[in-house]
């Protein structure tokens, strides 16, 4: 059986859709091919949270380790992706399949869809994910969780109740992914973030690969 990938990353360019007051992405060539040249070398400027990228525990919890500590062992290996029911509020444990179909053993990695379509070209209305349902996955041993929106919480979020779920439970996170192409279902997650001193998030490639049995 061929092994499938799937490209589940957003694709980094001057018109990416960023955090309202965040850093907006560019790339300027510092160096040009020419007869005295013999390379091209570029400059980027970006947010550490542009795209699709992983949050560190800095970015969310004082104490928090900042990306070049983290664990890279959640970030690589089996997960499951499912689909969050359309619904208005935030994303809760009745809006996913996880009671029609799947065993209460679940991977250490779930993956959430939330958009029909993906919001490539344009910053969008977002739903966050309820901290209860964070504290449902955590029991149930996941280690990582990831969603197809900016972040597990709403825009407007002060209080950072998800995060916070994720901290308490030591999971990692991805944000921004790119799952309108993906059927629910298990696949290999291949998400490691870059090892940037002192870094509080870090853009990722990230894709998954079908299971073959």
């Amino acid at each position: 059986m061929m092994t499938r990938i799937y490209d589940i990353s957003q694709t980094l360019g001057p018109s990416l859709p960023v955090w309202p007051g965040d850093t907006s992405f560019q790339i300027q060539t510092t160096w040009e091919m020419n007869d005295n040249c013999p390379v091209q070398v570029s400059k980027l400027t970006l947010s550490t949270h542009s795209g699709t990228h992983a949050d560190a525990p800095s970015h969310y919890h004082d104490q928090g380790v900042s990306m070049e500590q983290v664990a890279l062992t959640p970030y690589l290996g089996e997960c499951l992706v499912l689909h969050a029911r359309p619904s208005n509020g935030l994303v809760s444990f009745d809006d996913l399949s996880l009671t029609r179909g799947h065993p209460d053993a679940l991977p250490q990695r779930v993956l959430i869809k939330t958009f029909a379509e993906f919001p490539h070209k344009n910053w969008p209305d977002f739903r966050g994910i309820d901290p209860k349902l964070i504290d449902t996955l955590a029991n149930r041993k996941v280690r990582l969780i990831g969603t197809d929106t900016p972040s597990l919480d709403p825009e407007t979020s002060k209080t950072m109740g998800a995060h916070k779920a994720v901290q308490k439970a030591g999971m990692a996170i991805l944000e921004g992914l790119v799952l309108e192409e993906v059927p629910e279902g298990r696949y290999e997650l291949i998400a490691l973030p870059l090892k940037i001193l002192g870094a509080d998030a870090s853009p990722v490639r990230a894709i998954l690969r079908s299971l073959t049995s």
